[in-house]
């Protein structure tokens, strides 16, 4: 079962529950806390390369970010990450 929550929504939960500021994503992700901050609450657009930073920072799959998994677990990673 997919839970039914945006990526915004999933973004914003997810770093909560692991205890994150947006400042503290900031220096995971490289993302201005500005910028974060539109991104999570949909006034921003994001490319795949900050999700993906935002994915690897959260510890999450960008599937789960997107929606289309409700496992927050993510895959097995390679080395080179």
């Amino acid at each position: 079962m997919v839970i039914d929550m945006n990526f915004n929504e999933r973004l914003k939960e997810l770093r909560k529950e692991r205890g994150y500021t947006q400042i503290k994503m900031q220096m995971l992700t490289g993302i201005d806390q500005s910028d974060y901050s539109k991104i999570e609450n949909g006034k921003r657009y994001y490319t795949f390369e900050q999700c993906r930073k935002i994915a690897l920072a959260l510890d999450t799959s960008m599937d789960f970010l997107a929606g289309l998994t409700d496992e927050k677990k993510p895959y097995k990673r390679t080395e080179t990450e």
